[in-house]
């Protein structure tokens, strides 16, 4: 249900609207500079927050990996050149020099599979980093929106306060007519006086808080330091269409879980690729040249074979490492799972009780209240009752409001947590405000 508009225009709360649905819709823009909506504020912050870029940059390196590893031959071919000079003495004949020459190629080739590893581990790899920079977007854009809602609901409060400000006013400067008139006594004029300072007190604290608010969405914005910012919006108090099972599925498709998904199949491609280096590497050489005196050269072709033998070094060390960053990641992702699926529980009860908390202040409290302070202010002026009993009675209605809009706040809050938690929506450009 929706949060009904508690922007009253005058003294008190003049007109509470009790329907199936509940809204607090933003009212007045700010003058100093054009007002923000919620999506201005995600375009913003994913232009400009430095976590997003820096896990963007991230994406070349690993595109780079994937583009090495998928060439046709991991290791590059050698050239190599000889120029060999001789001299000779035959029996019975001066010395004679002469030189020799050769020029050969050679290729190292993998035999155990280790390119389609190699290959696997850096698309694996890819696309970890490609989801871990949807996981950063829904964070920051999960961030902006809870600060952004922050604005919103002190700027509420603030319209309450004024109200609250201006009916202490009106009751105060009452009673300094009643007072002068020999109606009312000095007492009342003192609670009446200290009342409005009190009211203008608490503006005065909130106004400060509205500063705090706008400053910390402001840095994520990356908003110019010489422009005030401001912000339009709603406050829905909607009663979520998911379920709690709904949620539990889509966070096993979060893309925080799919990165770590990605990240263990890298981890273990590069755990086969370090088994499979074990197996030698072939080198294959080709060389041409000349050799012999010159009266009778002869041309040659020489084709060559090595294996390394691995007697003493198995690549203990890489399996080792290997191994251990595959142990850490399947520890990382299964702890990671079971802190989504409690903190998405948590969340969901929480939301269920500040729905209860919403409904009991719209459907219970709030009508009493109203015609309490139209009774009071009737009976007052009436001589029926005295300012202290209107003072109370006033400030009933003013603890309502401001509890009324914390539990709104607090509600939409959870619900941005709550989905933020448990990947919701999957595409979360079909997110509806």
């Amino acid at each position: 249900m929706f949060l009904g508009n508690l922007a009253g225009g005058g003294a008190w709360l003049r007109a509470l609207g009790i329907v199936a649905g509940i809204s607090l819709a933003m009212g007045a823009t700010r003058a100093a500079a054009a007002p923000l909506t919620l999506e201005d504020a995600w375009r913003l912050a994913e232009t400009a927050n430095p976590a997003l870029r820096a896990a963007q940059a991230r994406l070349s390196a690993a595109e780079g990996q994937l583009r090495d590893a998928s060439s046709l031959l991991y290791n590059n071919p050698s050239l190599s050149t000889d120029q060999t000079s001789r001299r000779s003495t035959p029996s019975g004949q001066a010395e004679n020099s002469y030189n020799e020459q050769a020029f050969g190629i050679s290729q190292t080739f993998e035999i155990a599979g280790q390119a389609g590893y190699r290959r696997s581990a850096a698309e694996q790899e890819l696309a970890a980093i490609r989801k871990l920079i949807d996981e950063t977007r829904r964070q920051i854009r999960a961030e902006v929106e809870q600060r952004f809602v922050r604005v919103l609901v002190l700027e509420r409060r603030i319209d309450a306060e004024r109200d609250a400000v201006a009916a202490v006013e009106e009751a105060a400067a009452a009673v300094k007519r009643r007072m002068a008139a020999g109606e009312d006594s000095r007492l009342d004029a003192n609670l009446a006086s200290v009342e409005a300072e009190r009211s203008r007190n608490q503006l005065a604290a909130l106004s400060e808080q509205l500063l705090q608010a706008q400053a910390e969405l402001a840095a994520m914005l990356q908003w110019p330091a010489n422009s005030v910012l401001a912000v339009v919006g709603e406050l829905n108090a909607e009663t979520p269409a998911y379920t709690l099972d709904t949620l539990l599925g889509s966070a096993t498709k979060r893309p925080q879980l799919q990165a770590l998904e990605h990240r263990e199949a890298a981890a273990r491609r590069r755990l086969d690729l370090e088994n499979a280096s074990v197996v030698p590497d072939v080198t294959l050489g080709l060389s041409v040249g000349q050799d012999a005196p010159y009266d009778s050269r002869e041309r040659f072709t020489r084709l060559t074979l090595s294996v390394p033998l691995p007697l003493f070094r198995r690549n203990a060390a890489g399996i080792g490492k290997a191994a251990t960053e595959l142990a850490q990641t399947e520890i990382e992702r299964e702890s990671t799972v079971r802190d989504v699926n409690a903190q998405v529980r948590t969340l969901w009860q929480r939301l269920g009780s500040l729905k209860e908390r919403v409904k009991r202040l719209t459907e219970s409290v709030y009508p009493a209240l109203d015609e309490n302070r139209r009774l009071s202010t009737s009976a007052y002026r009436a001589g029926e009752i005295g300012l202290l009993q209107l003072l109370l009675v006033n400030r009933q209605l003013l603890d309502a409001r401001r509890d009324y809009l914390d539990a709104v706040g607090e509600f939409v809050q959870t619900r941005i947590a709550l989905e933020q938690a448990a990947g919701w929506p999957a595409d979360q450009t079909e997110k509806q405000k």
